[in-house]
């Protein structure tokens, strides 16, 4: 077999054998026939590559036609006209209420660091170009084999600019064409049309949930580095306006002073005399030091009265960027864990640990501790001394506030926030350092204990007076959602049904406490993969799915401003914005969907009436997704090689940072939520999407099906799990079991076939014997199996209303593969089995060393062997003596042929597998 068809041909062959016994897995019997062909010298490791290549190149021109799908048409004329259109719709409506729609954001984006930079730079520019292009996406997007670079904070944060860069350019460009329709339909009355159609956001570099290499002067070193890049923007826009502006003797002074103290901060500041000297020059007075932009806006806004109509859109245009953007790229997002907030606060209020912080004395302590506090002024030193966290967090956002941007406000964002009291201490915190009325602080709701009780939290916290009048004076009130975690332990469906409930409570809370006059702010959190809460079918579909209608119109009826914000993640969300074309189709796309906007008018959709059904619907799936999160058996299954079939994505660790546990024992809470999802999709089949479906519509198929045919949100529902299920393989879960078979390995050279195999194949069916990974990856794929056949019975009732013209085509990729990496395990262990001997050395024995191959731990294994088996030693030709020898008498190749026979080819074949973990990621669309 040397091309990707001929492993379709063989998959499709071996799938027709299916119907003479169902335990016939095609997916592992492909594996063995490559394996075969590998061991027998029929193709070799090029000729592997060669496959690998061509897969790669597939799910290269798959991603590119998914991300074109979404976000088409992608043709910047269409866009324009797009618009034209629709702004010629609303020409009917006066000027006041199209003012209305235009200047209050209808997104909020933020461009997060989640750890999905699957794809190298090359191949992240390809897959763009090729999707902003017309016609067929063909082979000028395969860049393949690419160097993968070292994803650090830095490569992260400069990836995350760039993006941001290419929105502001796009949304500059739709408010360009706003003004100019409201200039022509309304003559009179458009210069008073401040458009804001967008806020862009980001916490690359902020956020310390988790994390402790980025250290207080990164974040202001970040900081000052937007400010820099943003001025520059600024400059070169007005540059293009008129050259001779006369503002450009005010930005550009300001722009250098900006670039000198970005400078200060780039550097390592951990010397007190160097923090002291760069303290020094950011806080003392100058004339160049530029803290708000609000007399830029007004002269800039005084000047468009004054001039042409043309002139006057530019001018315009330039100040609502600064309007939106301020003093940086966009707004900024730290963020915390509520137990870094707890170790803070107790200090003050709890010294000897005694105080349950959730409990209703500590809640009055904190009430009283607000009620008193004293602002007290901050420098960088306290900054530099202090210890704890969280204080550190609101020390830096306030010399940001004082000495950078004393305009844009900072969100303060506090992960797995469940008690009312973790808010009090953060706003205590915010009033102490005397930036209460600048930081927005913001619980996040991802755990299922959050989830469940998020509505009593809610109703606490909006109930105290403090908090009220803290919201009143921001003007909203902001609260996070998280699609990862939460779809983690509670599955996917639930988690964003969960959700949408809660966002019905929080509209429920407002109006009971007399907040309808401040604005909801909704920070739904989601990846691009289905299994962190991305709806794959449409961009609406994106949109809606975490903040659906019915949700919107709770807040819309209660008259409360709603104000939606959702992320970009990473490399994988960068994606929409990593040319100017994408970025206007993705703008324009938001902007003709209206997130922000609701028909309040609307029949109510029967998923809410028929909560007899739905309900109940929802608590099965939930109940089937905690089984799989509390079964020794899935939590082995999905650890069973580690993180060993995933590429390094991002700058922060995959695994909790506590981790001290054997790779048996790994538990799912050690492993975050991204990489659990990317596990799933390597193994084949997106567990957290579609279990349970299937299992929780046992005994009510069709009236829970007429249900769901007649509910949009139902239907909805319904498009994710197709998405999902024609891209699973329960077959592919069986498979990868079946390499731990010792069954399977003593069986294999047993008619002679492969005789020269024999001592290693015996060898792997001696260790195996005490392994339990073949019985764990059994028992998970019948109980996949189950709940997929009451699946499908329930998706036969129920029409296919967007089927994937390609289906078989992706599967049958998908299904190649995964058999050639089973072939290019199979070859790994071989060869691993097949090292000889060595003797224990720094606790490391041989058998600790095939484990580590055998959980893809193959780093750790190479570094073992080749310290077992060094070829960098002293040679007898190194030495000018006199006296002859005839001993060494012979080549010595020992340990060299070690390497090129066995370890080298481990490292060859492992960075394949890796390719191909690229590829399959790429045929789901996301990495994680």
């Amino acid at each position: 077999m040397k091309t990707v068809a001929d492993l379709n041909e063989r998959l499709s062959i071996h799938h027709q054998r299916t119907r003479e016994t169902p335990l016939f897995n095609p997916v592992f019997q492909l594996g063995l026939d490559l394996s075969r062909e590998l061991e027998g010298g029929e193709i070799d490791l090029d000729g592997i590559e060669a496959l690998v290549a061509e897969l790669e190149c597939d799910s290269m021109q798959s991603r590119a036609s998914r991300l074109r799908r979404l976000v088409a048409p992608v043709d910047p004329a269409e866009n324009q006209a797009t618009l034209a259109n629709a702004l010629s719709a609303e020409s009917a409506s006066n000027f006041k209420v199209f003012q209305q729609a235009w200047e209050r954001p209808q997104l909020h984006a933020v461009f997060t660091a989640h750890p999905t930079f699957l794809l190298t730079p090359d191949q992240s520019e390809a897959v763009a170009r090729e999707a902003g292009k017309q016609g067929e996406i063909g082979t000028e997007v395969c860049v393949v084999g690419t160097q993968r670079p070292q994803i650090t904070l830095d490569y992260e944060h400069d990836r995350a600019m760039r993006a941001i860069g290419n929105a502001q350019d796009a949304r500059d460009g739709i408010v360009s064409e706003v003004l100019a329709h409201a200039a022509k339909q309304w003559p009179d009355e458009w210069h008073a049309l401040a458009p804001l159609p967008f806020r862009f956001a980001s916490w690359v570099g902020y956020d310390m949930d988790g994390r402790t290499d980025i250290k207080w002067y990164d974040s202001i070193g970040f900081r000052l580095a937007e400010k820099v890049e943003r001025l520059e923007r600024y400059t070169a826009s007005l540059e293009a306006i008129d050259p001779e502006h006369g503002l450009l003797g005010e930005l550009r002074p300001a722009l250098e002073y900006a670039r000198a103290r970005a400078r200060d901060f780039a550097a390592d500041l951990t010397d007190p005399g160097a923090l002291s000297l760069a303290a020094n020059r950011l806080t003392a007075s100058d004339p160049r030091k530029l803290l708000s932009l609000a007399p830029f806006i007004d002269r800039l806004e005084a000047e468009a009265r004054e001039v042409d109509t043309e002139r006057a859109i530019q001018l315009k245009t330039l100040a609502a960027a600064m309007r939106a953007d301020g003093l940086g790229m966009g707004w900024i997002h730290f963020r915390v864990n509520s137990s870094q907030l707890h170790n803070a606060i107790r200090r003050r209020i709890d010294p000897d640990n005694t105080l349950d912080l959730t409990s209703k004395g500590a809640m009055a302590t904190l009430r009283e501790l607000l009620a008193r506090v004293k602002p007290l002024r901050s420098n960088f030193a306290a900054l530099a001394i202090e210890s704890s966290t969280a204080i550190r967090q609101f020390l830096a956002m306030a010399q940001i506030l004082a000495h950078v941007d004393s305009d844009a406000p900072i969100r303060m964002l506090i992960a797995e926030c469940e008690q009312p009291s973790t808010i009090l201490a953060a706003l205590y915190f915010a009033r102490l350092f005397g930036i209460e009325d600048k930081v927005d602080v913001s619980p996040l709701f991802e755990t299922e204990s959050a989830l469940e009780h998020g509505g009593r939290f809610l109703d606490a916290l909006l109930s105290e007076e403090i908090y009220r009048e803290y919201a009143r004076k921001r003007g909203r009130l902001c609260i996070q959602t998280g699609f990862s975690d939460a779809g983690r332990f509670v599955g996917q469906i639930p988690a964003s049904l969960a959700i949408e409930r809660l966002q019905g409570r929080l509209s429920e809370a407002m109006e009971s406490n007399g907040l309808t006059d401040v604005a909801a702010l909704i920070f739904n959190t989601h990846g691009e993969s289905m299994g962190r809460g991305a709806h794959p079918d449409s961009f609406a579909d994106r949109l809606t799915w975490p903040l659906s209608p019915w949700a919107k119109r709770r807040f819309v009826r209660a008259g409360i401003t709603l104000e939606p914000e959702v992320s970009f993640q990473g490399g994988d969300g960068y994606l929409y914005f990593s040319t100017p074309e994408l970025a206007r189709a993705t703008l324009g796309r938001i902007v003709e969907i209206r997130p922000a906007d609701t028909d309040t008018d609307a029949p109510t959709d029967p998923f809410y009436r028929r909560t007899d059904l739905s309900l109940d619907f929802y608590r099965a799936i939930r109940s089937h997704q905690r089984g799989h999160l509390e079964s020794k058996t899935y939590s082995r299954a999905v650890t069973a090689f580690g993180l060993g079939l995933l590429n390094a994505t991002g700058s922060r660790v995959s695994r909790r940072q506590s981790d001290l546990s054997a790779d048996r024992d790994m538990s799912l809470r050690q492993i975050r939520a991204i990489p659990h999802n990317a596990i799933l999709q390597q193994l084949g089949y997106p567990v957290n999407v579609i279990a349970g479906i299937g299992s929780a519509s046992d005994g009510n198929y069709e009236e829970l099906a007429a249900l769901l045919m007649e509910s949009e949100r139902g239907r909805q529902l319904l498009r994710l799990v197709r998405s999902s299920n024609a891209l699973a393989s329960i077959k592919t879960v069986a498979a990868y079991g079946e390499l731990f078979n010792s069954a399977y390995w003593a069986s294999r050279p047993y008619r002679g076939t492969e005789s020269h195999l024999s001592d290693a194949c015996q060898a792997l069916a001696e260790y195996l014997t005490k392994d339990d990974r073949t019985g764990v990856y059994r028992r998970l794929a019948s109980r996949l199996r189950i709940d997929a056949l009451k699946l499908h019975r329930l998706l036969a009732l129920v029409p296919d209303e967007a089927p994937l013209e390609d289906r078989e085509h992706v599967r049958r990729v998908i299904g190649a593969a995964q058999a050639l990496r089973l072939a290019l395990l199979q070859y790994m262990f071989l060869r691993a089995v097949s090292i000889p001997a060595f003797s224990r050395a720094n606790d490391i024995s041989r058998d600790d060393v095939l484990e580590m191959v055998f959980t893809l731990r193959i780093d750790d294994a190479l570094a073992q062997l080749r310290r077992a088996y060094p070829t960098d030693y002293p040679q007898i030709t190194d030495f000018a003596v006199d006296a002859p020898s005839d001993y060494p008498d012979d080549d010595d190749e020992g340990y060299s042929q070690i390497r090129r026979d066995y370890i080298d080819p481990i490292e060859r074949a492992y960075g394949l597998v890796l390719r191909l973990s690229t590829a399959i990621a790429n045929e789901f669309g996301a990495h994680g």
